[in-house]
């Protein structure tokens, strides 16, 4: 698994896929949708909508790849700071340019890796009406396709015995659409550049979250 201080490892991150496997089809009942569009080798950063906590262990358990999550810092306190760490995830400062994530995120693309981040930054409305640029950095500077991935469904109802949580054994959409490069070609990384691509970036994510809705009849 990964080092307190090191980068994060493909066996951290496929443990943390066993474990994902095993809480969220246990708990609930995924019904996953298009995932062989994920390319089978080579880097790729899946783009997650986010307006439950639990859309990214859905992810790391449906996806057909081990994925690297990109995850605020003030999540890795006490005992899962080296759980998170240990299953090959990424501690991001939200406030700042932190190099250390940046370089650790570039390295898991570099290496052929999956890399996972919810482009709103933070919990919402799940509807990608705000994007950050990050997602339009790492796209751009790494060359990785983006998969845009809908969770639909975590937010309907609040379950019975813990009421943070959709009830146990419903159902959870997770949609996985076309793959798809961000940058125009060009190659250049300049902040004009990634606004453009960050406003390409969005036309294709609310374009796939407004398909999956119709396509699973759900809305969130």
């Amino acid at each position: 698994m990964t080092q307190a201080t090191g980068a994060p490892t493909p066996r951290g991150a496929a443990v943390g896929r066993g474990i994902g496997i095993g809480l969220m089809h246990g708990l609930f009942r995924p019904r996953v949708l298009g995932a062989w569009r994920v390319p089978a080798a080579g880097p790729v950063i899946l783009a997650v909508n986010h307006s439950h906590n639990i859309d990214g262990p859905m992810l790391m358990g449906t996806a057909p790849r081990p994925v690297h999550f990109l995850i605020k810092k003030e999540a890795f306190v006490g005992p899962l700071d080296p759980f998170l760490r240990g299953i090959g995830q990424l501690k991001v400062d939200r406030t700042t340019a932190d190099r250390t994530a940046i370089t650790h995120a570039l390295g898991v693309l570099e290496g052929g890796g999956v890399l996972g981040i919810f482009p709103e930054g933070t919990r919402g409305e799940g509807d990608f009406a705000s994007l950050r640029a990050g997602l339009a950095y790492f796209a751009v500077r790494s060359g990785a396709p983006i998969v845009p991935v809908a969770v639909l469904g975590s937010t309907e109802r609040r379950g019975r015995l813990i009421s943070a949580l959709p009830p146990l054994r419903s159902r959870v959409d997770v949609v996985f659409g076309e793959a798809f490069q961000a940058g125009d070609g060009s190659g250049r990384r300049t902040r004009k550049a990634l606004d453009e691509a960050t406003l390409r970036i969005q036309g294709r994510l609310t374009g796939h979250l407004a398909q999956a809705g119709r396509l699973t009849g759900r809305t969130g």
